[in-house]
């Protein structure tokens, strides 16, 4: 195990077929296999679509991976799988492939968290997490703030999404604009051109009595609703629904509340640390004022590269490589795929 556990990572909870190989916490081979193009027609990922997927894209994917980092099969220490939480059928596809080659290769087998996975990969690019430190994890399905003092044992929700994610309502608003699926990405790429002050949407769970309440939750669903009446109000005056500045103005909004919450739970905490996680923390937008507002108050922010942001093996394989070398006990080889796993459950 010289500079690490060399282990192979399988994510296959959504609609991307990633395969990771790591050793300790140097990335070997990250090989992604996406199925979005499929989706896209029906403006969402359709489970039944993505399972056949992943099955098709398996074999290959393990090769692709395998030939770029070098690396027989044989060679590695422990297979890492995302157990959950995901799509049902997806994530039995990969945990199946998971046991097959835990079994056949007669190595140890992690079912692990696909959020904790989120926060796990930074280590990839920027060393070991500091412990404690405060995850923000924005995606499709997950809006969640994590406190984080042992990624292998030891993450506790602070906060998390009570109806739309951050990545759900992109996707809605971008359907509304008349942009492609998944909308993260082109609401990024529209709104630079806009006036993020053009629109005032509004700042879901930010009142004082949903402060009270849901002080680290999100919510979303209010600000899809109130940039779909804006745009309706517009089409129905026939006038032009300039597409740049709604882009912007929600896309503030978005990151205005994840980062305001964000750094609020970060002080509440007593925690310098803030990492952020999942497809949403692509966006240049929430990057950049995170930095921006962290920096006034103290709070070092770490965001891996855009690429490692979004589901993919890399970030299995890194959390799977920090359970081998912390010693964690493997998951059984009756693993299930649990689509509601919680974040407490590190590995199954």
């Amino acid at each position: 195990m010289t500079d690490g556990p060399l282990v192979l990572g399988i994510e296959t909870s959504c609609d991307e077929t990633g395969v990771g190989i790591v050793r300790g916490h140097t990335l070997l081979a990250d090989a992604v296999a996406s199925s979005v193009e499929e989706h896209a027609r029906f403006g969402g990922v359709v489970p039944e679509v993505a399972s056949r997927a992943h099955l098709e894209a398996m074999v290959p994917t393990l090769e692709r991976a395998a030939e770029t980092a070098g690396v027989r099969l044989h060679e590695v220490d422990a297979i890492a799988v995302t157990s959950g939480p995901g799509l049902a059928g997806a994530l039995l596809v990969g945990v199946a492939a998971a046991k097959a080659l835990a079994i056949g290769l007669g190595k140890p087998l992690y079912g692990v968290n696909h959020l904790a996975a989120h926060v796990a990969v930074d280590q990839l690019e920027h060393g070991s997490l500091p412990e404690p430190c405060l995850a923000l994890l924005v995606s499709g399905g997950h809006s969640s703030l994590l406190q984080v003092t042992d990624i292998t044992t030891g993450v506790d929700p602070m906060g998390a999404t009570i109806d739309d994610a951050a990545g759900e309502a992109f996707d809605k608003v971008a359907r509304l604009l008349g942009l492609p699926f998944p909308g993260g990405p082109h609401i990024d790429r529209a709104a630079r051109d806009g006036d993020a002050a053009y629109v005032a949407f509004p700042r879901g769970l930010t009142s004082g009595r949903d402060m009270e309440r849901h002080r680290f939750d999100f919510s979303f669903s209010g600000l899809k609703t109130a940039v779909a009446r804006w745009v309706e109000a517009r089409e129905r005056a026939g006038e032009p629904v300039p597409v740049a500045d709604v882009a912007a103005a929600f896309q503030e909004a978005v990151s205005d509340v994840l980062v305001r919450k964000a750094l609020d739970a970060a002080a509440t905490a007593g925690i310098d640390d803030l990492l952020i996680g999942g497809g949403v923390a692509a966006n240049s937008r929430l990057r950049a004022m995170a930095v921006e507002r962290a920096e006034r108050v103290g709070v070092r922010v770490r965001v891996p590269r855009p690429g490692l942001c979004t589901d993919n093996g890399a970030m299995v394989a890194a959390l799977g490589a920090e359970l081998v070398a912390r010693g964690r006990t493997p998951s059984s080889l009756d693993l299930p795929a649990d689509s509601s796993q919680p974040v407490t459950q590190v590995v199954a």
